[in-house]
């Protein structure tokens, strides 16, 4: 298979210096690389100017391409017509060396994938306890492993608003679990959400889908509804032997207001592009839901040092909860 790597990247050049340098260390190598940089200054350039990598392309978009959506749109109908699968990551990911080879694997083994996605190794530590495993309240367990779970999770659990759903698939009153809940195994799950930023997909998906522009500059879930609308027709996977690792870059990033009321709005847009009529229940348990994130990430102000990031979130987030009510995303 021919295949294409995607980077949309904005004011990080030293993180995709990192990252390009771990592509170079493929056991399998794209055939073409495409940045598509949104930065408004030149220091990605420049960097690229410095640092030479086989088969890439360097793109620089106008003020209307940019943003995260706007930039993976534009680097798609400029990749090669012999390409079949296009692959993206986001600029602040780390591969491991055999990376690209398992995620072609994974379509050679699943000929229905239409996506593949990656699984980020140091995020979470996880333990294999194997079958009939009992776990506590402050676990989460799943095929043989089990990982400790937040208090936002403990909390649901308490109150009966857990996911019902494994994860990588969306309930009907959403705020499922994320493909982040399935272990390190080695297998390829399906699914039918995945993260975009270590994501691919065949290039004949793009024939029919396109990443949404209503989730503008930072796009925060735009991966969300982009994967849970091509589930609709097909097949998506993740393969659990495809690591790299995720460093979380502040750059770019928005303030923590404008973060939590995204969370809040973009989560509902999400919501109901998967579930246009949800049941009364349904919609109550994704507004309790909504409410109790909100509250848990309001105590933050006394539980840890960030005060401030913890305050402006929770207002973030309550100001979207309200905004619902007069002014519902389209």
């Amino acid at each position: 298979m021919n295949f294409s790597l995607i980077i949309c990247t904005y004011k990080r050049p030293h993180a995709l210096l990192t990252l390009l340098e771990s592509v170079r260390l493929q056991t399998m190598y794209p055939n073409e690389i495409l940045i598509v940089d949104g930065s408004p200054d030149d220091a990605t350039f420049h960097m690229l100017e410095q640092n030479s990598f086989e088969n890439l392309v360097y793109f620089k978009v106008s003020p209307a391409d940019r943003g995260l959506t706007k930039q993976r749109n534009y680097g798609i109908a400029r990749v090669s017509k012999t390409s079949d699968v296009i692959c993206f990551l986001d600029d602040d990911t780390v591969l491991a060396n055999n990376y690209f080879e398992e995620i072609i694997s994974a379509y050679v083994i699943h000929p229905d994938a239409l996506g593949v996605g990656g699984y980020i190794t140091n995020e979470v530590s996880w333990q294999y306890v194997g079958e009939n495993y009992q776990p506590k309240i402050d676990e989460f367990y799943f095929d043989g492993y089990t990982r400790k779970d937040g208090a936002r999770f403990i909390s649901r659990k308490k109150l009966g608003l857990d996911s019902d759903v494994p994860p990588g698939y969306a309930p009907e009153f959403s705020h499922g679990r994320s493909v982040g809940f399935l272990p390190p195994s080695g297998k390829v799950y399906p699914v039918e959400q995945l993260m975009g930023g270590v994501a691919s997909f065949r290039k004949s998906v793009f024939e029919q889908f396109q990443f949404s522009t209503y989730f503008e500059g930072y796009g925060l879930y735009e991966d969300a509804d982009f994967t849970l609308r091509v589930s609709k027709v097909g097949k998506l996977y993740l393969n659990t032997a495809a690591n790299l690792e995720h460093h979380h870059d502040a750059a770019g990033r928005p303030n923590q207001y404008q973060y939590g009321k995204m969370v809040v709005r973009n989560g509902w847009y999400v919501w109901r592009v998967k579930h246009p009529k949800p049941s009364l229940k349904s919609k109550f348990k994704w507004h309790s839901i909504t409410l109790l994130l909100a509250v848990i990430r309001g105590t933050n102000v006394i539980t840890t040092s960030k005060r401030k990031e913890a305050f402006t979130e929770f207002t973030g987030r309550m100001m979207g909860w309200f905004s619902l009510f007069y002014s519902k995303p389209n």
